[in-house]
């Protein structure tokens, strides 16, 4: 089988194209490899890639959200199911520069979705996100629940393409997964993530920036177990036999939320932190940023259900793996 993952570069898309490469996937992968974080990253998780699988894996630099680019790239290469993990991500960015998540989350969902229906490939994953709970706060968040009141961009941007797959796989019968990612964590992380933040912060001696006083809640979800319950959707998509999916769908789509299905405080993971560097942290406490949220937390019941989806990695056990990986890839004794 040949798949298509996009955003191969990123810390979601390089994981899962190297574990569908691990068991003898041949593996497309694309990212426009913009500057949100620094590009030396995702060229190392490419280089990883290419180093360990060879002629398996091919990469292309293209803008999904460039209609005629992916065209252009698409006319030369098959492909029997789409991975799409790329997005601009980010909470906090969608308020400094909308017009990035228009590009890539809007205008590049729909360029994916119409190359995926012309192609009539055999299955269509998609990233989406557990912000688009919104301010909801009935805990743990469930699939069935309502997700029309996000309080940022990056969450309306994610509910609309959940909507639009909803759509696409209703008028064309496409089969179509959407995965709800909750606080995805580990080695090969993002820069603008909590944890490397704070990570970063301790090493260099630097205050950490916690917002709401460290009153918050998240469902640290690690990269394997991530991985695991990506490759489960991919091997089993949602039968076309007018059934209710998860989420509610009647078409050949369902959504999941793809979690650790534990909800851990903030100032447990810095403590956790504190002892893998082996660093004192200080505070600098803040309110509560705009578009944030104070408590996420997966029911993960559907996923169970439907894939045998079982998370097995704790904060205790992912966050020194984390940091063993971050002093390995800085080079700090």
């Amino acid at each position: 089988m040949t798949l298509l993952v996009t955003g191969a570069a990123g810390f979601i898309g390089s994981s899962v194209a190297k574990a569908l490469l691990d068991r003898g996937e041949q593996v497309i992968g694309i990212d426009n490899l913009n500057d949100y974080y620094d590009p030396a990253l995702k060229r190392a998780r490419l280089e990883r890639l290419t180093a360990a699988h060879g002629n398996a894996f091919t990469f292309e630099q293209v803008d999904f959200g460039d209609q005629a680019a992916l065209e252009t790239f698409a006319a030369s290469h098959k492909f029997d199911r789409i991975v799409h993990l790329g997005a601009q991500a980010g909470v906090r960015y969608s308020l400094v520069n909308p017009q990035a998540y228009v590009r890539s989350n809007l205008m590049g969902q729909i360029n994916m979705l119409e190359l995926a229906r012309h192609r009539e490939v055999d299955h269509f994953v998609y990233a989406s996100s557990s912000s688009v709970y919104g301010g909801n706060d009935s805990l743990p968040f469930r699939v069935e629940d309502r997700v029309d009141h996000p309080i940022s961009l990056y969450a309306a941007t994610k509910k609309s393409d959940e909507l639009m797959s909803e759509s696409y796989a209703h008028l064309f019968r496409l089969p179509m997964t959407g995965l709800r990612f909750f606080t995805v964590y580990g080695p090969w992380g993002r820069p603008d993530m909590a944890m490397w933040i704070f990570t970063k912060a301790l090493y260099e001696g630097r205050p950490l920036q916690i917002f709401n006083g460290g009153d918050m809640r998240r469902d640290f979800t690690f990269i394997d177990d991530i991985v695991r319950g990506v490759l489960a959707c991919i091997d089993g998509p949602p039968a076309d036999d007018g059934g209710i999916k998860a989420g509610g769908s009647k078409s050949p789509h369902a959504v999941y939320n793809i979690g650790n299905h534990r909800s851990e405080e903030l100032m447990r993971m810095v403590g956790l932190l504190e002892q893998a560097t082996g660093r004192d942290a200080a505070y600098d406490f803040q309110p509560m940023q705009a578009g944030d949220v104070r408590d996420t937390f997966a029911d993960i019941t559907a996923i169970q259900r439907d894939h045998g989806f079982e998370p097995s990695t704790s904060i205790d056990e992912g966050v020194p793996r984390f940091v063993e990986w971050f002093k390995q890839y800085h080079r700090i004794d």
